[in-house]
């Protein structure tokens, strides 16, 4: 499993124009509510909420990483957006956010979850990565990014 073919088209929005952290969080919920994975969107969206509550998903350099184990997928979604202009997600750093990533996976999925959280921070957290995401003219370009950039890594 990797970050590029749980990727697709229509989870990618680029150049997001909104304002404010939660509704940034609610259009990364609604931007998978169509998939395949997800069979209860009520579940997983207080699920990602209950998981924002405790601590923030703003991880630093630019990134927030909305996440969840839910009961709401029955297999790992994931959503992608660029910001039009940064924003407070209360991150670590206390830097503005540019890069939003949603990913949700089973509740007996743990490892793979971890798995996938680390690889996304991995990749994400590296500036030629973001500057090129943020650069990214299409949906397709963001999938390419990361097929080209996960070509040697092992499947998860």
């Amino acid at each position: 499993m990797k970050i590029e073919s749980l990727l697709s088209e229509r989870c990618i929005v680029l150049n997001l124009e909104l304002s404010l952290k939660s509704e940034v969080i609610d259009k990364m919920i609604s931007l998978v509510a169509d998939h395949p994975g997800v069979v209860d969107i009520g579940k997983l969206g207080e699920d990602v909420l209950r998981r924002e509550q405790d601590m923030s998903t703003g991880i630093g350099k630019s990134l927030a990483l909305p996440h969840a184990k839910s009961a709401g997928v029955n297999q790992p979604v994931l959503a992608f957006a660029t910001l039009q202009k940064v924003i407070d997600f209360d991150s670590i750093d206390h830097e503005p956010v540019k890069i939003v990533f949603l990913l949700a996976t089973p509740e007996e999925m743990l490892a793979e979850h971890l798995k996938l959280l680390g690889r996304i921070t991995k990749l994400a957290g590296r500036e030629d990565v973001r500057r090129r995401l943020v650069l990214a003219q299409s949906p397709g370009e963001v999938i390419a990014l990361f097929r080209d950039e996960e070509k040697d890594f092992p499947q998860i």
